[in-house]
């Protein structure tokens, strides 16, 4: 490692216990006050260091903005994924994860259930947009100008006797699943299964993903299912700590 390289992470080190002056690094360091100057200069130009008053220094916005990209870069279906498998195992039932991408919602992983009434759901299949709790969780999440156009574009195929059909609908739909922070499938887009979904947080709050419990109605009715709500919420806020979500951080919830 080149030693001005070496000096420059020694540097944001030290600075990630608190705010230091020149004297401060330079005798961290060792070195001349003009080398450390240098090296500031240099960091603060790509903003990993910025000045504190006169005579400090601290971490800069680029830092941070290196660190949430780190966290979001995570694979999520990996940081998730223990904890989709103990909700399957916890209920027994059919749990899905998926993800919003270019316009769709498509399950990035599923666990089945332990009977024997199966879902045709499968890994890398999209979801309906209208009528699965994982599409309302992600759609619901986007802005509202985004959740708007997408209301406005989706042509509602009538999957079931239950499923929603028109746009004012579905917004309603949307805006009651941010307020409550879950959404439900009951059987709208498979006539003998209903589905809760919860989302998946990360570094600020923003949603990566949709978790979700299935369960055919003969085996378990509505009632019944959100009796399990409090399974699903808590496997989902563990899952989202994995990926870097801090709810008592920036306001978070």
């Amino acid at each position: 490692m080149s030693q001005s390289l070496d000096r420059a992470l020694v540097i944001l080190r030290e600075l990630g216990e608190g705010p230091r002056t020149l004297d401060d690094l330079a005798a961290k360091l060792d070195v001349h006050k003009s080398t450390v100057l240098r090296l500031l200069r240099t960091l603060e130009k790509h903003r990993f260091v910025q000045r504190e008053g006169a005579r400090h220094h601290r971490l800069g916005t680029a830092l941070f903005d290196l660190s949430f990209r780190a966290l979001e870069e995570r694979d999520v279906r990996r940081a998730v994924e223990p904890h989709l498998r103990e909700l399957n195992a916890r209920t027994g039932h059919t749990v899905h994860l998926a993800s919003y991408e270019a316009g769709e919602v498509i399950y990035i992983d599923k666990y089945d259930s332990r009977h024997q009434v199966r879902m045709y759901s499968r890994i890398g299949k999209q979801a309906a947009l209208h009528c699965t709790a994982v599409g309302k969780i992600l759609v619901g999440a986007l802005p509202e100008p985004e959740r708007r156009a997408i209301a406005r574009s989706i042509p509602y195929p009538k999957l079931t006797v239950n499923t929603i059909t028109d746009a004012d609908a579905y917004l309603a739909e949307l805006e009651q699943v941010r307020q409550c922070g879950y959404a439900v499938d009951r059987r709208e887009h498979e006539d003998f299964i209903h589905c809760i979904g919860a989302p998946v947080r990360g570094p600020r709050g923003e949603v990566l993903a949709a978790m979700s419990l299935s369960v055919p109605e003969m085996l378990l009715d509505f009632e019944g299912l959100l009796g399990l709500l409090p399974e699903l919420l808590g496997a989902a806020r563990a899952a989202s700590a994995d990926c870097g979500w801090r709810p008592d951080a920036q306001g978070n919830t």
